[in-house]
């Protein structure tokens, strides 16, 4: 069966799509940069802060400090030896040699309080109990 002029011009009109089709390719990206984009500020810098504050943590470890290792074990911290261990009082007089990076978190200790239990002074300087 011959193609007819008409079905010829219908398919040059399909196939020719070099003239102005640019522009909408460009604007099809757009949706999927930003995504990117927004992928990157909510999910990877964010992870990459708490990788770099971790790792500042672990350099800053001395000895007396109370650690939780990555496990969930509860120590405190004896001694910090220089090939990148430490080693761990996990019990009274139970010794254990941990690597740095096993260490999860460091507790600070708490801020003391005055309870009005105790013999001291009020804000306006009055004492308190005997």
């Amino acid at each position: 069966m011959p193609l007819t002029s008409d079905a010829l011009s219908v398919l040059a009109a399909g196939s020719g799509g070099s003239s102005g089709g640019g522009g909408a390719s460009i604007a099809s990206f757009f949706p999927l940069l930003l995504i990117l984009v927004v992928g990157y500020l909510l999910l990877v810098r964010p992870a990459r802060n708490r990788q770099r504050q971790a790792a500042q943590l672990r350099t800053n470890i001395e000895p007396g400090v109370e650690v939780t290792t990555t496990a969930g074990l509860l120590a405190t911290v004896v001694s910090v030896n220089d090939d990148d261990t430490v080693t761990l009082e996990v019990a009274p007089g139970v010794h254990s040699r941990y690597m740095r990076a096993a260490i999860g978190r460091v507790h600070t200790p708490p801020e003391p309080t005055m309870d009005d239990d105790e013999p001291g002074e009020h804000t306006d300087g009055t004492a308190t109990g005997a």
